[in-house]
């Protein structure tokens, strides 16, 4: 007899766990039971395995985390809560980890696996499995997902009438929103700079299902401003922690913390320091698209590299107006430079274009004999690298428009489509913090998804001029060779003054 008795606590969690769908996926704040949830529906899927001739119920399954810490400290610590040794028999503390669960008919082996080294992920691609759970998604890329299905559905073999049920799920907290999850459930449109292969990849099949638990917590407003958190009556998991869970979890936390891990947000938590302390959503982001303007030049900036990026701009009556982005990845600049023709041609055809690029990118790599610069130049498209390539200058350029007005309104403007260069702004694109006591971060922008984008727009400032004029703002100092007799207040020779009956300077 196996006694074993749960139940999940709310009407989204019970969803989940009753749906036989291929793939299914729950996503909720902390706290909303999803993992614990996750835990007992692999063993309610092996108690549901059909019998063999021996009368055992054979099941194996991989539980995934992307990090070995993580694993041992969270995933195989709620599964051992759940499944204790002295009670479900020894679990086995080398790599692969495995649980081996053999009570009354259930014979079930799960291996936890971490997917941070690359043997790691070839031991993956030779299991043959019932099913698969992978803990916090957010963290998995797609391909390994992609990988999972194809090893589900192997065991047990068909010799003794194969899996019952077969499939992967999953569980996360709030991911970015151009994370595979959103994406394929449809709350985020499929990116327009996405090649066409990749993009059927983000597609959800029809046999793949996703759900969203209700936020731990509900914001209350006044006059359209944030004022605090109340508790939400609809959170999922409430008979199963403290009534003051939430609202002592959340002392201390920046908003974008709280929206990820308690109101079950898309976004990212910002954890080093923003590039752009100036920048403030209300002020350069608009309300509506903003429209391109007839008669005036357009400016684009590039990087270049294995994840190019573009940013297209115009300047009118002294105010910055970012109109557009293109924001690819895995893609070469010859696919790139088509990309972009073809986003110039249909929209900004018309207009008198300036592109400016990564002085870096007109030296020749070692392997080909082409620059950038002379792909793009085949491509149709005149561009070229802008005067300097320092850090310093190109970050001055652009926080130099954020600090002024023209006409009396912000000198720069996003368009809310640029969805990339807003969360850079925002505290994607910030200073990595230095892995040391105390609040210290790195001098130059962390290299992240982020950093391209942005890139890309302080080439747009500098080429457009915004650099020169920061130069032209500053007066070079002049050297001289002190004298011991000069007069540093007035640039001149000290007088002459008289001392016991002769001349001397002072």
């Amino acid at each position: 007899m196996i006694d074993f008795k749960y139940k999940p606590d709310g009407d989204v969690l019970k969803a989940f766990m009753k749906d036989d769908t291929f793939f299914r996926g729950v996503r909720g704040p902390v706290g909303s039971g999803k993992s614990v949830g996750c835990c007992v529906e692999v063993f309610r899927r092996a108690l549901s395995q059909q019998k063999n001739e021996n009368g055992l119920r054979r099941s194996r399954w991989a539980i995934i985390r992307n990090t070995n810490p993580q694993l041992r400290t969270t995933t195989i610590k709620t599964w051992l809560d759940w499944f204790p040794e002295e009670d479900w028999g020894k679990f086995r503390w080398e790599v692969p980890y495995t649980h081996h669960i053999k009570k009354g008919d259930i014979d079930l082996e799960v291996l936890f696996l971490a997917l941070d080294r690359p043997e790691d992920v070839k031991k993956l691609l030779s299991l043959e499995l019932t099913g698969v759970w992978i803990n916090e998604a957010r963290e998995i890329s797609k391909s390994i997902i992609d990988a999972c299905t194809m090893r589900v559905g192997r065991f047990p073999s068909m010799r003794e009438g194969g899996p019952s049920w077969s499939g992967v799920i999953a569980d996360t907290n709030a991911p970015e929103e151009d994370h595979w999850w959103p994406i394929m459930s449809g709350e985020v449109p499929i990116p327009d700079h996405i090649h066409r292969e990749q993009a059927l990849m983000l597609r959800k099949p029809d046999n793949w299902s996703f759900y969203t638990q209700p936020s731990g917590m509900v914001e209350t407003k006044s006059d359209g401003e944030l004022t605090g958190y109340e508790p939400n009556p609809k959170a999922e998991n409430q008979k199963n922690m403290l009534k003051s869970y939430y609202s002592n979890l959340i002392r201390g936390k920046t908003k974008s913390w709280i929206d990820v891990y308690v109101m079950n947000q898309l976004g990212m938590i910002q954890e080093g320091k923003p590039v752009y302390p100036e920048f403030v959503i209300e002020t350069h982001v608009a309300d509506e698209p903003i429209p391109t303007a007839d008669g005036i030049p357009l400016y684009i900036g590039l990087d270049f590299g294995l994840t190019p990026a573009a940013v297209f701009g115009q300047k009118v009556r002294g105010r910055w107006f970012i109109l557009a982005e293109i924001v690819a990845i895995d893609m070469g600049i010859v696919r790139f430079a088509e990309v972009l023709r073809q986003e110039i041609a249909t929209k900004y055809g018309h207009l008198d274009v300036h592109i400016y690029g990564d002085p870096a990118g007109d030296f020749r790599a070692q392997t080909d004999e082409s620059t950038p610069f002379q792909i793009l130049r085949g491509a149709g498209l005149r561009a070229t690298p802008t005067h300097s390539n320092s850090v310093d200058l190109r970050l001055e350029a652009v926080r130099a428009s954020l600090t002024k007005m023209a006409e009396g309104k912000p000198a720069f403007l996003i368009d809310p489509r640029c969805l990339t260069v807003i969360k850079g702004f925002e505290g994607s694109y910030a200073y990595r913090r230095m892995q040391v006591s105390g609040e210290r971060f790195d001098d130059k922008p962390d290299k992240n998804m982020f950093s391209h984008i942005h890139d890309a727009l302080q080439y747009l400032m500098l080429g457009a001029g915004e650099g020169r004029q920061l130069i032209a703002g500053q007066k070079q100092a002049v050297a001289f060779n002190a004298r011991k007799d000069f007069d540093v207040f007035t640039r001149k020779p000290k007088a002459p003054q008289r001392r016991q009956g002769m001349w001397s300077r002072m």
